[in-house]
């Protein structure tokens, strides 16, 4: 493995400092590919699972509550191998940036695989689901995202540079997620797709290969110099429980680690809920304008606050400006939650989250590296894959158990998956042998193309409770929490003469880099 490694192609970055070409290419435009396929995937896999292939009421409604949570165990695990691989990753390109070559061919197959579930028997539909989820998450995006998320912490240690880079890197994400997936996805293309399984297959495949090209371009446009520098000890002769020790030793990783999994909490819930919150409770389903009213508005801050957010965090700080966004931010989700039916009131809830959201959108990267840097300072020791990997864990872990609980929720409440149908009769006999009620009159439902018929249903009190509670509820109780602690996350006081003790440190020691090849 260590000679193939030497063998590979180098990169196109040769600067001792950031470049714009860098900037735009390696940390916006390369990762668009794996990030738009995640962000589809957060937001629609599930609705693929409960409406196109009906898995809610699998096995009493345990498959889709027990299956994430398992997965993510898996997920756990080879978050933790990935991380020791790469903290002990020998190459010129990096430790890193080698296994986003790989993650290029291994994202596009498994992306794939996720949507061409057999029609087959249930046990046959369970045993795809549950191998092409871990086949991509387990596997595949892990190699990505830990590969991809370390491109900042490893890019330099200039810390306004880095800064840029992070701000960058999200500019990316929010494109993604707030662009495309939330108002092209709702208003143009969900309307199309249906619940039609072979549209689907079609619109994942494309996106799916769509990362090979790009996620290329991110190795090639990137660079990471922390590495080259080689500064510090190695660890590759530390036991992950010695690395444990000396991250969860670290007051301002522990409040990191904290930060990131309360967030990821109420960040994965709010994500799980919102196709069906504009589906159920505010507008009614693939209407085409309720989600891309509630994505514009929510999301023109997003887009505006790029301008606005890293001067704010240079002259206030990165945690200061985050921890006064967050208290905006429960404002706006109580303000939403309190008036969940209504759409104007609903807007402006969102507009005032995501003003609150902006700090922690653009800048967390740039936080998680200052804290890595004190680290270093701290304990001598890079632990840039051990750390990265545990960061990892809390994120897919509690995706999973918070997919596993809303589906649970879903199904204890009551949720009722929409329906196909040729005719408006065969729409009239399944209500009237179901006792279910349309959520729109029957003269107003419109065919597809094809002529087939897709009839959404009318939810109980009790599922409309959840969904809310999902998207906007919980948030208010977070975005509290996430002040809190953010409030003694004050790494960024001593960070500049850490750097230079680093700095020091290594110039004293010029043999090491030597040694360490």
């Amino acid at each position: 493995m260590e000679k193939l490694f030497q063998r590979l192609p180098a990169s196109r970055i040769r600067s001792e400092n950031v470049t714009g070409k860098e900037k735009w290419l390696g940390y916006l435009v390369g990762p668009a590919g794996a990030l738009l396929l995640n962000a589809v995937l957060a937001t629609y896999l599930n609705v693929y699972y409960t409406d196109v292939l009906n898995l809610t009421p699998l096995w009493g409604g345990v498959f889709l509550t027990a299956f994430p949570i398992v997965s993510k165990i898996i997920d756990a695990v080879t978050n933790v191998i990935m991380g020791q691989i790469i903290d002990r990753t020998r190459s010129k390109e990096g430790k890193a940036r080698p296994w986003l070559l790989l993650s290029a061919i291994l994202l596009p197959i498994t992306g794939i695989l996720l949507f061409t579930v057999p029609e087959s028997k249930d046990s046959v539909k369970a045993l795809w689901v549950m191998i092409s989820y871990n086949l991509f998450y387990s596997f595949a995006f892990t190699i990505y995202n830990m590969s991809h998320n370390l491109m900042v912490p490893l890019s330099t240690r200039d810390s306004t540079a880095r800064g840029s880079l992070s701000v960058f890197n999200q500019i990316t994400t929010i494109m993604m997620s707030g662009i495309l997936v939330a108002l092209i996805f709702p208003m143009v293309i969900m309307p199309v797709i249906g619940v039609d399984k072979g549209k689907w297959i079609t619109l994942m495949s494309t996106l799916s290969i769509l990362a090979l090209p790009l996620t290329l371009l991110e190795y090639f446009f990137t660079k990471e110099r922390l590495t080259e520098e080689m500064s510090g000890k190695e660890n590759s002769d530390l036991r992950f429980a010695e690395q444990l020790k000396i991250l969860f030793t670290d007051k301002y990783m522990v409040l990191m680690y904290l930060y990131f999994l309360i967030s990821t909490v109420g960040v994965t819930l709010k994500n799980l809920g919102l196709v069906y919150y504009c589906n159920y409770v505010l507008g009614t389903y693939n209407d085409g304008i309720t989600q891309m009213l509630v994505s514009v508005i929510g999301g023109v801050p997003m887009g505006i606050g790029v301008f606005a957010v890293w001067p704010l965090a240079k002259r206030f700080g990165k945690r200061n400006v985050t921890m006064i966004g967050f208290l905006l931010y429960a404002a706006g989700s109580l303000l939403c939650w309190i008036f969940s039916h209504n759409l104007v009131m609903v807007l402006i809830g969102q507009f005032i989250k995501n003003i609150g959201g902006l700090p922690c959108s653009y800048v967390f990267m740039a936080l998680f590296a200052d804290c890595l840097d004190h680290l270093e300072w701290k304990s001598d020791i890079r632990l840039d894959g051990a750390a990265m990997s545990i960061y990892n864990i809390i994120a897919v872990a509690m995706v999973g158990i918070m997919t596993g609980v809303f589906n649970f929720m879903l199904a204890k409440a009551g949720y009722l998956a929409p329906f196909t149908a040729s005719s408006t009769a065969e729409i009239t006999a399944k209500l009237a042998e179901n006792g279910w009620v349309a959520q729109i009159a029957l003269e107003n439902l419109k065919p597809a193309a094809d002529g087939v018929f897709t009839v959404a249903l009318a939810q109980p009190h009790s599922v409309s409770w959840v969904i809310s509670f999902a998207f906007v509820g919980l948030e208010v109780f977070t975005g509290l929490i996430l002040a809190a602690i953010l409030f003694f996350l004050n790494v960024e006081k001593n960070l500049p003469a850490e750097q230079a003790e680093i700095k020091a440190r290594r110039e004293k020691s010029p043999d090491r880099s030597e040694e360490s090849r």
